[in-house]
């Protein structure tokens, strides 16, 4: 990656940000993949987080007030079915095509990306 590749801000592009997450989650034993590709340089995140039985929990990738990473609950931060998590996923693809989606399984709803849920 050359100096090129990075975004004014000092940031990773998303693809590659995204990508290196994927791989704490094989490396973590938790399942991921990439639902929806969105746009590789500057797209924000959906992370779905599969509970399985309990079922899931939606997060929107959003920055705090001092421009840390952070996460908003979707669906008022409740554990909801996989139906209703999807629903709310495809309203939010239809509305931000540029978004990325990345499910998890994790039974304790964990995951690797950095930032407190606000």
């Amino acid at each position: 990656m050359s100096p090129s590749d990075w975004q004014a801000d000092g940031r990773l592009p998303s693809e590659v940000w995204i990508k290196a997450h994927l791989r704490r989650c094989f490396a973590e034993g938790m399942p991921a993949t990439v639902v929806h590709r969105g746009e590789k340089n500057s797209g924000t995140l959906i992370l779905k987080i599969n509970q399985l039985e309990a079922g899931c929990r939606v997060l929107n990738q959003t920055r705090d007030l001092d421009g840390a990473m952070a996460w908003m609950p979707a669906l008022g931060g409740e554990l909801v079915t996989e139906s209703d998590a999807d629903a709310y996923i495809e309203r939010a693809v239809a509305r931000d095509p540029d978004v990325w989606v990345v499910e998890i399984e994790d039974r304790e709803g964990r995951h690797p990306f950095e930032g407190k849920v606000l």
